[in-house]
């Protein structure tokens, strides 16, 4: 008599327990942050305004899912993403469904999203040919310890919150293209509405740094300030 449970059986439940781990608000947001770099349990809990038992208790569950790594150093445990090209990709594909099947995803995108940008992004090829030719300007909206971690070839970096003041630090010449964590990550939303009430020309990139150097295109670490 054959096994009630066979080899597909045993497939599907190990993938019901990754879906199972992403079907959270808090951990689909450490997911976001970690796609940035490694981070602490103390630092993710800062950045998703959670408490530290709650984070830990979220990531021990990502972490039976193997979709993210730790690693302890003295008191401090420090988490990364369990192969980022992999469960970056994951989260975009769980995105383009949500585009397609969510009302709710609809109604937010067209409310907030579009509203503060409804010009065609920019795509990585895109960006590819005019940082080649020299004819666009990387602006990284993120804090300035995840673009230290890793950026763009040739972004320089401010922060979303100091924006309003450096306004003089950006080229009135040239279009910008505005960057920051992820296709839904609002930095980049609110940086390209600035800039455009204040007659800049900037349009913002179809995602983020992540699926970047998922594609294995170039990165740049460390500071780079515009000349």
């Amino acid at each position: 008599m054959m096994s009630r449970v066979g080899p597909k059986q045993h497939v599907f439940a190990s993938l019901a327990q990754i879906a199972q781990a992403l079907g959270h608000t808090h951990r689909l947001e450490l997911l976001e942050h970690l796609g940035q770099g490694e981070r602490s349990v103390e630092d993710l809990a800062a950045r998703a305004n959670l408490t530290l038992a709650n984070t830990s208790r979220h990531l021990q569950l990502l972490r039976r899912a193997a979709l993210v790594e730790g690693r302890r150093d003295g008191k401090r445990v420090y988490y990364r993403l369990a192969g980022d090209d992999v469960v970056v990709g994951l989260l975009l594909a769980l995105s383009r469904v949500g585009e397609r099947n969510s009302a709710e995803i609809a109604r937010v995108v067209a409310s907030y999203f579009r509203a503060r940008d409804e010009f065609e992004p920019v795509s990585r090829d895109e960006l590819l040919d005019r940082l080649r030719s020299g004819t666009a300007t990387v602006l990284d909206v993120r804090p300035e310890d995840e673009f230290a971690y890793g950026h763009l070839p040739d972004a320089f970096n401010i922060p979303l919150a100091q924006l309003e003041r450096r306004l003089v630090e950006l080229p009135a010449d040239r279009e910008i293209v505005a960057y920051c964590r992820g296709p839904w990550c609002v930095l980049s939303f609110e940086a390209v509405a600035l800039l455009r009430r204040r007659g800049y020309q900037v349009r913002r990139l179809e995602d983020g740094f992540p699926e970047w150097k998922m594609a294995g295109l170039p990165i740049g670490r460390g500071q780079f300030q515009l000349d």
